[in-house]
Formats: structure tokens, C-alpha cells, sequence
């Protein structure tokens, strides 16, 4: 058999004892392991081990959900990294940050130091942040309106990728004999003046080894999604069923076209939550008995808190109330408050149900069976045209992750859909995605010695 040219892209969800919200409660967990820093090492060793392209950390500026229902409190990700760098060699590294309450100089420093550190391997998962808790941590009483969050998201992506491009490659001459390090006229100010940001520039650290850390978007309302077409190089979406993952690759990669960029140089990445055993009976008792530990008093609160409704409003035993908001009407997440409402409306779930099946990945398709269903349910939606590859959330964490790398990617291997061996050194390089060029490169700036000095 001809072996497909078309490979699979893989990317390992990292969170803490795993995406499964009662994963904690495992014999096997370590509830304290989401600020050790050893635990992480060991979970992107293995997904190097088998050769995914990279591994993610979400992120919000917020203490999210209660204390009492899972693992709470994050290390900041872009610090994580730094870390996990020195522990592996190839792996590609993304973290999450929001251009609503960050500022694009300190932002776009900070990746471009990680991609220094890391060698080429840094991406940014760009965010909104919805939600009035994380604007009241900056002094703002409620959440900007979905909209401005978007506005304010394109040109502060605007602005991050001018300032990577505002040392040329070779600006940075480092000649001893002449007593010259570097060349002024290769370091540019970017002068940038727009709505939401004034910034004058140049960025004090060189460009990167990948000119631009990768670029990686998740939110899947309209503006989400035209923010993707014009700046994402990869998208984390969550789809339930193949129909709503074809319709959503199709429209996005028609969108990335018409804004006058490749389709192929945007890789959409479904989330698939893999709960495996040796046999499908065995996977599907791991299911049930996670799901026997999830509080449903904990659950409920959250989501109610998702749709906009008191926990009273949800009795455990009865379907969703018929007088729901609209998306329209929803100002934080939309697309996954969408998701949720058409998975319960449409399977007829009670609230008790509809826990259940988000407690393994919050909206994202779970899936239970042997290494060869998994990898079986992983070619279809490939080839049925709904992924360029998958967002894997293991339930459990370590044991998912090593099963899915040790009985999962060889099989994938083996039908010639995923790499045996890592050919490139960079992130971009794993992804197939060429180094930017330079905006600046050859065209005259802002003189470096009117900008300042540190003296």
C-alpha cells in the first residue's frame, strides 16, 4: 500500500491529574501534582517519546470554578515551559495567554524568550478571556464586550508579530576584531498607533529561531473564527459529532483562503478525550467509574454558572430549561456555550446526564475503547476531511497519556498516518509551517540611537 503523503498532527492537552474532572480522586493521582514541576517534566518527556508534535497549557487570570471540585491554582505556563525545555529536545511548547489583560511589548518578549530557551519551539495560544471574575483581577467591573475582546485581540497580534520582526536576522553582527556587535540599521522602532495600543519599539530581545513563536487560536464563534482565518497557523476546537467537525474544518479553511492565506498553513485540531482498555468493556468501565466520582453538586454550579442560570434552575433529573439565552445574548464563551446546549437538546440529556458527559473534557468528544478503536475513531474524522490531526486530553494523568503514546501513535505509525521520528528541530518545522519573513527586512527605520539608552 502507497504510504498517504498527508500526516497526522498531534498535540498533547496537558492539566494537571487529567482532563476528567474526578481524575484526582484515582488511587493512582497525585492531587497535588498541578504545581509540580517534575510531573510536567515527565508527561512532556513522554509525549516526546512518541513523537507528538507539541504539548499546551490553557491558561486564565482567574481562579476558575470551585476549590473543592478539582485541582485549583496553575503555574503560570510560560515560566512552566522554561522548565520543561531543559528537560526534553524536539517537542514543540504552547502556553496561553490573553490579549485582553496583558500588554503585547511584555507579551511578545516573554514568547519570544521562550522560543531562545526552548530553541525554536515556542507557541502562543491566543485568548479573550471571558468572564466578569478575571476583569475584576485588573480593576475593571465586567468583561469587555465579545466583540471589542476580538478587535482588541487582532491588533495586539498585530503589533506582537511587528515587534518579533523588529530586529532583522542578521542584525546581531557580534565582531570582535571591529569591536561592533550589532548593526543599528537592522533594529527598527515599529512606530505602531491604533485603536487599543500605541507602541514605539524595537523589542529588546533578537528575533527568534522561528522569526514568529506559532500562532494558535481556540474560540469557534464568528469572530473567533476570523480572528483564526487571518493570524492562527493552528486552531483547538471541540466538536461532538463528525457532520459539526466537517462543517467547521470547511469553513474555516474557506475563510483562511479568501483572506489571501495558504488553507494548508492552518492545522485544525479537534480535542478527543481517549478513554482506553485492554478491551472496549474495560474502557468503558473506566468511563462509569470516573464518572461515579464527579460531586454532582460541584458540577452543577458550574454549569449553571456556563448558562447563565441558578443551580436551582437545574434539577438533576430533568433536561435543560426550554427558555435558554440565545449565543447572541452570551458575552463570554459562545461557542462552547452553544456546543453544550445542542449536545443536551439534542441527545435529550438530563442535567445529571449532561454532567456526565462533560466531566471528561468539558465539551469535547470522549471516547472509549481499545488502542486500535482509538486509532480507528482518530483516521476517520482525518480522512472524512473534519481534522488535520487532534488535541488529546487524556482523562488520566500520567497512565493516559503513556497508553495513548505507547499502544495508540504505534498503530498510527504503523498505517504510515504519524511520524516514526522527528525530522525538523522547530515547532513550525513539526507542523510543516515555514519561518515568516521579515516585515522590515531591507526597507529603512527608526534609527536605534534616537531611542534611547540604558545609561
Amino acid at each position: 500500500m502507497t504510504e498517504p503523503q498527508r500526516k497526522l498532527h498531534l498535540n498533547a492537552f496537558l492539566m494537571s491529574t487529567g482532563h476528567h474532572e474526578a481524575s484526582w480522586r484515582l488511587p493512582e493521582s497525585d492531587p497535588l501534582s498541578s504545581t509540580k514541576v517534575e510531573h510536567y517534566q515527565h508527561l512532556a518527556r513522554a509525549a516526546e517519546r512518541g513523537k507528538l508534535d507539541s504539548i499546551f497549557f490553557a491558561d486564565s487570570p482567574v481562579l476558575f470554578g470551585e476549590v473543592g471540585r478539582r485541582p485549583a491554582g496553575k503555574l503560570e505556563p510560560t515560566v512552566l515551559l522554561t522548565a520543561i525545555a531543559a528537560a526534553t529536545q524536539k517537542i514543540g511548547l504552547i502556553a496561553t495567554a490573553s490579549t485582553t489583560y496583558n500588554d503585547p511589548f511584555n507579551l511578545a518578549r516573554r514568547f519570544a524568550s521562550v522560543d531562545w530557551v526552548s530553541g525554536g519551539r515556542a507557541g502562543w495560544n491566543v485568548v479573550t478571556t471571558a468572564g466578569p471574575d478575571a476583569a475584576r483581577n485588573f480593576g475593571v467591573d465586567d468583561q469587555p464586550a465579545h466583540a471589542v475582546r476580538y478587535e482588541r485581540a487582532a491588533e495586539f497580534i498585530e503589533v506582537a508579530q511587528k515587534l518579533w520582526d523588529s530586529w532583522e536576522d542578521d542584525a546581531v553582527l557580534a565582531d570582535k576584531a571591529e569591536g561592533v556587535w550589532g548593526d543599528d540599521n537592522k533594529i527598527r522602532a515599529i512606530e505602531h498607533e491604533g485603536k487599543h495600543f500605541r507602541v514605539r519599539g524595537p523589542l529588546n530581545v533578537p528575533r527568534s529561531p522561528q522569526g514568529h513563536p506559532l500562532i494558535v487560536q481556540a474560540g469557534s464563534s464568528e469572530d473567533g473564527k476570523k480572528l483564526a482565518a487571518q493570524y492562527a497557523e493552528a486552531v483547538f476546537t471541540a466538536h461532538q459529532t463528525l457532520a459539526d467537525a466537517q462543517a467547521f474544518y470547511s469553513d474555516l479553511k474557506a475563510r483562511t483562503a479568501a483572506v489571501g492565506r495558504d488553507p494548508e498553513g492552518i492545522k485544525i485540531l479537534p480535542g478527543i478525550v481517549p478513554v482506553i482498555g485492554s478491551t472496549e468493556a474495560e474502557a468503558l468501565k473506566l468511563e462509569r467509574e470516573l464518572d461515579e466520582l464527579i460531586k454532582p453538586e460541584y458540577a452543577r454550579e458550574q454549569l449553571a454558572k456556563t448558562l447563565r442560570l441558578k443551580p436551582e434552575d437545574l434539577p438533576l433529573d430533568r433536561q435543560l430549561p426550554a427558555d435558554l439565552p440565545s449565543e447572541d445574548d452570551i458575552e463570554g464563551a459562545k461557542s462552547r456555550y452553544t456546543l453544550i446546549v445542542e449536545l443536551a437538546r439534542r441527545e435529550q440529556l438530563t442535567v445529571r446526564q449532561l454532567i456526565g458527559r462533560l466531566g471528561g473534557g468539558r465539551g469535547h468528544r470522549t471516547f472509549s475503547g481499545t488502542p486500535e478503536q482509538v486509532a480507528d475513531a482518530i483516521q476517520d474524522w482525518f480522512f472524512a476531511g473534519a481534522a488535520d490531526g487532534f488535541n488529546i486530553m487524556p482523562p488520566v494523568l500520567p497512565s493516559g497519556l503513556e497508553i495513548f503514546v505507547d499502544q495508540v501513535v504505534p498503530i498510527l505509525q504503523h498505517r504510515g498516518l504519524f511520524r516514526t521520528e522527528y525530522t525538523e528541530s522547530t515547532l513550525r518545522g513539526h507542523y510543516g509551517l515555514a519561518r515568516p519573513e521579515n516585515r522590515y527586512a531591507g526597507s529603512e527605520g527608526q534609527q536605534l540611537t534616537s531611542i534611547g539608552s540604558a545609561f
